[in-house]
């Protein structure tokens, strides 16, 4: 039996989640400028696969990477860490 390989996890917030079973999250990095030192705050965005329309803006969540879903979604909604206040 062949092994996959390991897949790509991110943590992040919701953004939107308007579309049909999709979910755009929101991943917040704190980099130090290489020549300032000062810390940055970088966010990417993905768009990921929600089956269920489960999710609601403000929630953090975990993707994984998959295959191509569509044209921008190639990840997937794993589960939903903590919900929105």
């Amino acid at each position: 039996m062949e092994s996959r390989n390991l897949r790509k996890e991110r943590i992040g917030k919701v953004t939107s989640n308007k579309m049909e079973k999709s979910i755009v999250v929101a991943e917040v990095k704190r980099t130090k400028h290489p020549m300032y030192g000062k810390y940055v705050l970088k966010t990417k965005k993905y768009t990921a696969h929600d089956e269920t329309n489960d999710c609601n803006i403000g929630d953090t969540v975990k993707i994984m990477e998959t295959r191509p879903l569509s044209k921008s979604k190639n990840w997937r909604l794993v589960e939903i860490i903590e919900r929105a206040k």
